[in-house]
């Protein structure tokens, strides 16, 4: 897969459940992890990440919106159930992207959402846990663009076969 991505909450309250997806987001292989405000204990997080993951993916914490910066290149997508958000099934991920998802208990601030290039919103009937939201846009990029097979038409069917890739084109062995 190509591109790179990271992930990062704004306004967290518990440092744990920022633990819980950091963890994630160092068994999906983010290129960085990141904190907007809230509160943040290396400590606190490490009773739900066992792998280290500030010790093995770098971590940026920023004071605000304003002070926040990205890799050039870089999209933010915001993660929220807004009305005019785009279902996570429907959403192509950009190569390079930042994830950036709301506290537990409230919403992206207005100022984070005008700074970002999409808002995606997990199709639920409410909010679920941060750390699993994160999870579930991070498997969702894997699946979008990773070069896995089609899945097949019934459950004990074949999948199709992983296409070869020449100049940034499909070529499918029948070609």
């Amino acid at each position: 897969m190509r591109g790179y991505f990271g992930i990062g909450v704004e306004g967290l309250s518990k440092a744990i459940n920022a633990g819980n997806l950091f963890r994630s987001a160092h068994a999906f292989g983010a290129s960085f992890t990141f904190t907007i405000g809230g509160v943040w204990s290396r400590q606190e997080a490490h009773l739900a990440d066992t792998s280290d993951a500030p010790g093995q993916v770098p971590f940026y914490r920023y004071d605000s919106v304003a002070s926040m910066q990205l890799p050039a290149g870089c999209e933010l997508v915001g993660i929220e159930l807004l009305d005019t958000a785009v279902d996570l099934p429907s959403f192509r991920h950009p190569r390079s992207a930042a994830y950036v998802l709301g506290p537990e208990r409230g919403s992206l601030s207005p100022e984070l959402v005008a700074k970002c290039a999409y808002v995606v919103k997990i199709p639920t009937k409410f909010c679920i846990n941060v750390a699993v939201a994160g999870a579930v846009v991070m498997y969702d990029r894997i699946i979008n663009l990773g070069r896995f097979p089609a899945r097949p038409l019934h459950p004990r069917g074949e999948p199709e076969p992983v296409p070869r890739h020449v100049h940034g084109r499909p070529v499918f062995r029948h070609e």
